[in-house]
């Protein structure tokens, strides 16, 4: 397999008639019959003029229509351009103007922007997938395959710590990220159901063969989900595996009962260990794997929380930072000035705008490696900890020493460590009536100003990131 495009066909031979994706109603398409649609689709977009190289902007909700489309373009070799969807129209439009595409491809409402926005509107194409196509003959003479060399998707980063960065990855790039990730998500045999919360997850999902139930929630308002909704879609659709951020990890571990599930992986923001343990407690044979990386370099890091020992618990205590575990077999990581710097043949090596790599890139020997922009440190055990963003550190403390350690403190339930004039301030949301107890914890970790705020603000993504400019204007407003 040299493309994400064959691993599906291989994935379509071996589980034909297996539901390939469940949508939001509960109704399965199969891997035949997404590779049915997907060759209609591709047939219909070729013949209105989409060919290999062309970049072709998508803007659908998550659904059986969306990876049809993503089949489909791929098998023209077209490039797929993924605007950030946490960005809403702010993001799609910054994804016109900097990818510039032939086409535009919505459906439903999503249809409309073509009309309104005016990126979309002048563009030659703005197509939309046709009643007819889905019932439609398969011309698959029409259709060709991509290279590994080809690109075949441009995304974005979130636009957290500056604008959105657009990343070009290749089909050879895809099927890279694909074997790094493989081997943490292969079920290992038949009847996992996993519900994804994680597009790049679900493609890897296709191409193991397993069973993807997307989500009912839109993805950028997970905080929005409740314990009961997820509930009742896991008992519905019969997931055995969850794929989600950690902020519905926080919610399933602050419910009474969970599901029966074989699995839980979670990341895209910190992971913290005590989500991680009451989750443990409510079904104590669940495996639970929290997964670090960034949006050039997924995964770079897992770990199984239950390989962790008290002694790990305790270090985190008591500032040793938020245990990432070992780095996955397809990266290497290296650690530069305290910073994490990755690099491996799923690791962005370049943005489309090259202007842009001196923030992040680094070569040595010919090798490009990537800034991660956080600050880690290795264990004995060659294990690697998280110890926060390495600008935001102050003085010698750094975020999550303390903002980890804030996690075991009663009463505490979010906390973000900020500078202002130089010395650190520990914001924390939870029973202020703690916040006596909180001061004594938090001056043994060289922390002397604790405020208590109602909330910590967080990313639009995954709701799972601090974003410790605004809460830094909101202490320093107070």
């Amino acid at each position: 397999m040299t493309t994400i495009v064959d691993a599906f066909a291989d994935a379509v031979a071996a589980y034909g008639d297996r539901p390939a994706l469940i949508d939001g109603s509960g109704k399965p398409i199969s891997f035949e019959g997404l590779s049915a649609l997907s060759e209609r689709l591709a047939a219909h977009y070729a013949a209105r003029g989409i060919s290999a190289g062309d970049r072709v902007l998508l803007a659908m909700p998550v659904g059986v229509s969306l990876y049809a489309s993503l089949a489909a373009l791929w098998r023209l070799g077209a490039v797929v351009v993924f605007p950030e969807p946490a960005l809403g129209l702010k993001g799609l439009r910054h994804a016109a103007r900097v990818t510039t595409p032939k086409a535009f491809i919505g459906e439903g409402w999503y249809r409309l922007l073509g009309w309104f926005v005016p990126e979309l509107r002048r563009l030659p194409l703005c197509l939309a997938p046709k009643p007819e196509v889905w019932t439609g003959e398969s011309q698959r003479e029409q259709v060709s395959k991509a290279k590994p060399n080809d690109p075949a998707l441009i995304s974005f980063t979130s636009g957290f710590t500056g604008a959105p960065k657009a990343i070009v990855r290749s089909h050879g790039f895809l099927m890279a990220q694909h074997r790094a990730i493989a081997p943490m998500l292969d079920p290992g045999g038949d009847g996992a159901r996993d519900l994804v919360a994680f597009p790049v997850f679900v493609l890897v999902c296709l191409a193991l063969g397993v069973t993807s139930v997307l989500p009912h929630w839109r993805l950028s308002k997970p905080h929005r989900v409740t314990a009961q909704a997820l509930h009742a879609q896991i008992k519905r659709d019969r997931v055995t595996r969850l794929l989600v951020p950690p902020t519905l990890v926080e919610t399933l571990s602050g419910a009474q009962t969970l599901p029966k599930l074989d699995a839980v992986f979670t990341g895209g923001g910190p992971v913290f260990p005590d989500a991680l343990a009451r989750l443990a407690s409510l079904q104590p044979t669940l495996q639970i794997v929290a997964v670090y990386g960034s949006t050039e370099a997924e995964p770079i890091a897992h770990l199984e929380f239950g390989s962790v020992m008290p002694e790990d618990l305790n270090a985190m205590r008591n500032g040793g930072g938020l245990l990432a575990g070992r780095p996955v077999d397809a990266v290497d990581v290296q650690l530069r000035d305290g910073e994490i710097l990755v690099a491996g043949d799923h690791v962005n090596e370049s943005y489309l705008d090259t202007a842009q790599n001196h923030e992040t890139k680094v070569t040595d020997g010919g090798r490009v490696w990537h800034r991660t922009g956080d600050a880690g440190r290795f264990d004995e055990q060659g294990r690697l900890w998280l110890l926060g963003r390495h600008a935001a550190r102050v003085g010698e403390i750094n975020p999550f020493a303390v903002e980890t350690a804030a996690r075991f403190w009663p009463g505490a339930e979010r906390s973000a460590l900020i500078g202002l004039k130089g010395q650190p301030v520990l914001a924390i949301s939870g029973d202020a009536r703690h916040l006596g107890d909180w001061q004594s914890a938090a001056a043994r970790l060289g922390v002397a100003d604790v405020r208590h705020v109602r909330a910590i603000p967080l990313d639009r993504r995954h709701r799972s990131k601090t974003d410790y400019v605004v809460l830094k204007r909101l202490i320093a407003g107070a």
